[in-house]
């Protein structure tokens, strides 16, 4: 099974040794938004994730089998 999102974005705060407060004030995102992200709450906006992402540096990388095509011929 794959890991969740909150999962991740978990693991990597307390790897780097970061409470939830102090990760919320570096993405410059309120406290509770790192809880409910952990949580798995569907009510986070993208564009706040993205800024908790970011402050972890985690990248999103997107694959598609459509892209894989057009690699192959271009």
């Amino acid at each position: 099974m794959e890991e969740t999102l909150g999962a991740i974005v978990q693991r990597h705060r307390k790897k780097s040794g970061l409470s939830r407060e102090r990760l919320a004030e570096i993405a410059g995102v309120g406290k509770t938004v790192i809880y409910d992200i952990e949580h798995g709450k569907n009510s986070v906006r993208y564009t706040t994730v993205m800024k908790v992402l970011d402050a972890l540096n985690i990248r999103i990388r997107l694959i598609s089998p459509l892209e894989e095509d057009s690699d192959e011929k271009g």
